[in-house]
């Protein structure tokens, strides 16, 4: 279970609807004071269909040492949920551009995972050198050169039910339901944690509770439109970025081909992009947060110092 103790649970409005955030800064959420602003500050970005909650075994690691904020999407989590919003890479790249902005109000590291690795790269490129760092584990998200639908979560998804199915609110209803029974997510996480010690009570129903929130099921739909907003591809992003990047892959992801697109990932990057493969599945921060934590503060102290002891590539396995 995630330790808050000195995380303080705020709500922050964007585009007039709530959102669900927590820091460990001082002050309240619309005037947070940085403990150390000589250190940039740390922003986690979840995946689709998850929350802060996913970042229980992370924050209380790096708030020993940085300002750590942590938000619900809109559509997620604790967060609003209302049914006018095109949500996709544009909606959540505004989101946290605003609330680097508006609440951090210093230059900030992004850290995303899955879906959230696509908002943080959107916004860390539009944040310019307000963005101390952006981390990506295994980011969502495609690039220009690819021919075919983008690989990923949401494709994959999208292929399996099929495009005429996804038009039915029937079906629709019917996936949906299926979708956030606690069996049915407990076996999704099973499928992509490839150590399953973390796939507990917890994390199964800070998935299953927001999926119970008035407006929820308008956001699977939203999402899950194949005609919905998907954003810049991945390489354009990549180059309008100015701040360094680490890549933290679990590489037997099996919701996408990590091996493979790690070389994309590598060939659009930042000259000075740094690599941890790491022996995981597709949430490698929750499934071997201790690994994810190490690589990361070793990161950011290599930024921080102007060092360049961190290794290009390096691989950590499992114990």
């Amino acid at each position: 279970m995630l330790e808050q103790s000195s995380h303080t649970n705020n709500t922050w409005s964007f585009l007039g609807h709530k959102v669900h955030c927590l820091s460990n800064a001082k002050g309240n959420d619309s005037d947070a004071e940085s403990f150390n602003k000589s250190k940039p500050a740390i922003l986690l970005i979840h995946g689709f269909g998850a929350s802060t909650d996913h970042w229980r075994h992370n924050i209380p690691v790096l708030s020993k040492s940085y300002e750590v904020h942590a938000l619900d999407l809109l559509g997620f989590g604790r967060s609003a949920k209302p049914g006018n919003l095109s949500y996709g890479g544009p909606l959540w790249r505004d989101q946290v551009v605003a609330y680097v902005q508006e609440i951090i109000k210093q230059p900030t590291v992004l850290v995303g995972n899955s879906l959230g690795g696509y908002a943080a790269l959107a916004a860390g490129s539009a944040l310019g050198k307000d963005a101390a760092g952006v981390v990506l584990l295994n980011a969502a998200g495609y690039f220009s050169e690819d021919k075919k639908e983008p690989k990923g979560f949401w494709p994959k998804i999208r292929r399996a039910l099929g495009g005429g199915f996804l038009k039915d609110p029937f079906i629709q209803r019917l996936i949906f339901e299926n979708l956030r029974q606690p069996g049915t997510i407990r076996r999704t996480l099973n499928q992509v944690y490839i150590n399953k010690n973390n796939v507990d009570d917890y994390l199964v129903e800070s998935i299953r509770r927001p999926s119970l929130d008035p407006g929820a099921f308008q956001v699977f739909r939203s999402v899950f439109d194949p005609g919905g907003p998907q954003g810049q591809p991945l390489d354009e992003l990549f180059a309008e970025l100015q701040a360094k990047v680490l890549l933290l892959w679990g590489n037997r992801d099996p919701w996408m081909n990590a091996p493979g697109k790690r070389a994309t990932f590598l060939r659009y990057a930042p000259k000075e992009t740094s690599e941890v493969v790491l022996d995981a599945g597709h949430c490698p921060h929750d499934e071997v947060p201790d690994q994810v934590n190490q690589s990361l503060l070793e990161w950011l102290d290599s930024i921080n110092t102007s060092k360049t002891s961190f290794k290009k590539t390096k691989t950590l396995e499992l114990n």
